[in-house]
């Protein structure tokens, strides 16, 4: 690992990784009922300040995007197999989340497969596949931004949680107090 990676265009870069996280994201949604697309991509129980604390996060996570799709992958590396294998445990965590969003009724909350187990799959899920990506191209600065990404995220999941409680109310109030927001004690 070294603090800051040499960019460079290149075919085997980070990017390959991103390419695959998404483009599986995106064949996941293809077969999302339209209600269930909506749902997932529904802001409106976020406010103003909570949508700049959003944007923020954006724009770090894109500058991360650029960092990575410029690494080269550490390829043959011991932490190139660890972040591939940190990435994939994301990756498919991330696909098992997203179905188990899809197949729950618009009128409860999600809370079979993985929401059992932790309140927000997805964010968990994606931040680990990230991790792993940062770690496969073997930058601290790519590891560390994304830990920072995932704190930024952290008050969007608060906002997230906010609203799901005024939709869902005491039925989410009592899964809030079963499982964890993130994973067991967390």
């Amino acid at each position: 690992m070294e603090l800051i990676p040499a960019l460079e265009i290149g075919f085997l870069n980070g990017w390959i990784l991103i390419v695959l996280l998404f483009g599986a994201y995106g064949i996941m949604l293809i077969f999302f009922p339209k209600n269930a697309f909506d749902r997932l991509y529904d802001r409106s129980g976020q406010r103003k300040r909570q949508g700049i604390r959003h944007v923020s996060v954006v724009i770090l996570v894109l500058l991360w995007f650029i960092m990575v799709s410029l690494t080269p992958l550490k390829i043959g590396s011991v932490v190139f197999i660890i972040g591939i294998l940190i990435y994939t445990l994301g990756l498919i965590g991330f696909l098992i989340a997203l179905n188990n969003f899809k197949n729950t009724p618009m009128d409860r909350p999600v809370i079979r497969g993985l929401y059992r187990f932790s309140r927000h799959p997805q964010q968990l899920s994606i931040s680990i596949a990230f991790l792993g990506i940062g770690i496969a191209i073997g930058s601290w600065l790519a590891f560390s931004t994304m830990i920072l990404g995932m704190i930024g995220a952290h008050k969007k999941i608060l906002a997230e949680e906010e609203a799901c409680l005024e939709l869902y109310g005491e039925s989410y109030q009592k899964y809030k107090e079963r499982i964890p927001r993130y994973f067991l004690f967390f």
